[in-house]
């Protein structure tokens, strides 16, 4: 599949070291609305880039656009890709305003395009392990699941440094306005729906809770930095999530059965283990035992790019699976429904600010198929 980069920051580099583990993608080019941007992008990676929006979609060997854009910009390019006749996956949200993503999934299915969004992480070995797991029901019938998206105090890191392997900043600016919800949330509820099936409510509360994050320029809007969600599924099986980058750093999953507990320290990294904690009786007591057994991961003969870093994610599943759907003439397992459920979830409890209400979801989507390696 051809394809072509829309938003050449921060991001950007880290798809195009891991497009190096899918052939099948061929990357014909770049853009950025700001010139200087592309053309280092461009120069670093001798990758050729278009002056504009317009040219990019008017070259037909261009198949998918891949919008890396920042999240205000979302829902404006990637109409202009549909509308253009290409298909699009797209950094998350899909838009801002969940009008607006349900506009994008009406106008793709018009034109029988293909629209999916990041993150793709439900595809990597560990959500693929977890989700095995639950289907031999390793710890028995599911209660009760706690997520954990905390990053800590991240306006007091040294944000300023963070440079990408091109040498583009860290869009911190950006980061703060769209807040740690909408920004992080998905990584945890993309697995969710995907093992436990849709949303039926959600009870969700967010907060600023650091309104002056001491950045140079004033920020536009005091976006949450906290939020916690109670969601209930249609499965019937309770999720509580929380997000914050205030309290210190837990990216942890832990999943609760009738017979034990199923969980990973790192849902942020591909290969992250997953452990296992069985119930037992000893006389009147019912314990969970202190030793954890590992769960074989599956996929471990997956390629990857081996990182030193924090970011240990491949950022190209979603688009190789979309690939691969589009030659097989299926819908890809990130779809367009599956993708505006997320979204909707994710904006109610974004704008749960200081409501503490319950929302009943709109959206559905059909039940996703495993990875192949992982059956």
């Amino acid at each position: 599949m051809r394809i072509a980069l829309v938003g050449c920051g921060f991001v950007a580099d880290y798809y195009k070291k891991t497009m190096s583990l899918h052939p099948e993608l061929e990357l014909v080019g770049v853009m950025d609305r700001n010139p200087e941007r592309s053309a280092n992008f461009s120069a670093y990676h001798s990758i050729p880039a278009y002056q504009s929006l317009e040219e990019l979609l008017e070259d037909k060997k261009v198949e998918t656009v891949i919008n890396l854009t920042n999240p205000s910009s979302h829902y404006e390019v990637s109409k202009a890709a549909l509308e253009a006749g290409k298909h699009v996956y797209s950094e998350k949200p899909l838009a801002m305003e969940f009008s607006q993503a349900k506009d994008l999934v009406s106008l793709a299915e018009s034109k029988n395009l293909h629209l999916s969004t990041a993150p793709c992480s439900l595809l990597n070995e560990t959500a693929q392990t977890l989700w095995k797991a639950l289907r031999e029901e390793v710890v028995g019938q599911v209660r009760l699941v706690y997520g954990e998206m905390d990053d800590g105090l991240v306006h007091r890191f040294a944000y300023k440094k963070w440079l990408s392997e091109s040498g583009i900043p860290w869009p911190y600016q950006d980061e703060f306005e769209v807040g740690c919800t909408i920004e992080h949330a998905g990584y945890i509820l993309t697995w969710l729906a995907a093992f436990f099936g849709p949303a039926e409510t959600v009870t969700a509360f967010s907060s600023c809770l650091i309104p002056d994050k001491e950045t140079d320029v004033p920020l536009d809007n005091n976006a949450p930095d906290f939020s916690v969600a109670c969601i209930k599924y249609q499965s019937g099986v309770v999720a509580r999530l929380t997000c914050s980058i205030v309290a210190p750093h837990d990216h942890a999953i832990k999943i609760f059965g009738d017979d034990g507990v199923l969980y990973t320290k790192e849902c942020w990294k591909d290969r992250s283990p997953v452990y296992i904690r069985k119930r037992f009786t000893i006389r009147r007591k019912t314990l969970l035992s202190p030793i954890p057994k590992t769960y074989p991961l599956v996929g471990k003969n997956n390629p990857h790019i081996k990182s030193k870093g924090g970011q240990q994610l491949n950022f190209c599943r979603g688009i190789a699976d979309l690939a691969e759907a589009i030659a097989q003439n299926r819908s890809p397992r990130l779809s367009a429904q599956y993708c505006l459920h997320i979204c909707e979830l994710v904006l109610a409890i974004h704008n749960a600010l200081e409501a503490g209400s319950a929302y009943k979801l709109s959206t559905t989507f059909d039940p996703i198929e495993p990875m192949d390696y992982a059956r």
